[in-house]
């Protein structure tokens, strides 16, 4: 069998991953720095309904709140670059076009167990969201491979 491509290390040795609620915007920002206090940037409302509305730059958000199904836990991760294997200095490096490829590492920096996904103006629809469309679509997908058929009567 060969070596996966990824491997998920745990944040904290003791396992006490934070929990953390993600949400997907519709939009791009090009920032990497600091956004603090984020309050003044982020405030999201619910109503009575379970509807989150926030505003950003300006842009009127409707959030749906999507629950992961039983058994299933998200992560945040950051990708860590892959291990390089150790060598002397003086070695020559040497390519293996048959070795497989680098190791690399994801790690865990907090898991979630529900999303909110927003849209502009309007809460988003399930049956339209791309994101949602295949999100389901993979648990589908998932199911059906990690599954075993039932076992019928005469098949004993």
């Amino acid at each position: 069998m060969s070596q996966p491509m990824l491997s998920l290390k745990p944040e904290a040795p003791s396992g006490n991953t934070p929990k953390a609620t993600p949400h997907l915007l519709p939009c791009r920002v090009h920032h990497t720095g600091s956004v603090d206090p984020v309050q003044s940037f982020w405030d999201p409302k619910a109503d009575e309904s379970g509807t989150g509305t926030a505003y950003f730059r300006g842009r009127k958000l409707q959030g749906k709140t999507v629950k992961l199904p039983e058994g299933y836990r998200g992560i945040v991760a950051v990708a860590s670059p892959p291990e390089e294997p150790s060598r002397r200095p003086e070695e020559p490096e040497v390519v293996d076009l048959e070795a497989e490829a680098p190791l690399g590492t994801l790690q865990a920096q907090a898991e979630f167990d529900e999303i909110v996904v927003w849209g502009h103006e309007v809460a988003v629809d399930g049956a339209a969201d791309p994101y949602l469309r295949g999100a389901e679509e993979w648990l589908a997908l998932a199911d059906k491979i990690h599954s075993y058929p039932a076992t019928t009567a005469k098949e004993k």
